[in-house]
């Protein structure tokens, strides 16, 4: 089964089953891949999904995401700081830690990752994140 991090904005559309991307929250709940997190990106979804969505949403989804067999809580022992932007080395930091397969992320700033060839880190978008899992 293949692992991956989710940017938090693919998880965020995701969640609402009228949204075009809630394949990727369905397949999540159904075990088809899984997905490793950290501390410090579970912290960033429940900030984002909490302004979004309101904090009995955010809690409801942090509630399912601890406690899905399919989500793994990885602890980081060091920080690679490929990125410019701090909040986007967590999911980088998570990738390697992990040994993932894939962050699936629509943000052009993981781009930088694809010129690194060590640690390598391999980004998916959501329409090749579908292919893989169809």
């Amino acid at each position: 089964m293949k692992k991956v991090v989710l940017d938090t904005n693919v998880l965020l559309v995701s969640i609402s089953s009228k949204s075009k991307l809630h394949w990727v929250f369905k397949n999540l709940l159904e075990a088809n891949y899984i997905l490793c997190i950290t501390t410090d990106i579970l912290l960033e979804y429940a900030e984002i999904i909490e302004q979004k969505m309101g904090v009995l949403a955010s809690q409801n989804i942090l509630g399912v995401l601890e406690n899905l067999k399919n989500v793994e809580l990885i602890t980081n022992y060091y920080k690679f700081n490929l990125l410019k932007d701090e909040d986007d080395n967590k999911f980088v930091d998570c990738a390697i830690a992990s040994n993932a397969d894939y962050i699936i992320t629509h943000d052009s700033d993981f781009n930088l990752l694809k010129k690194i060839d060590f640690p390598k880190v391999v980004l998916l978008n959501t329409t090749e994140f579908k292919d893989l899992l169809s």
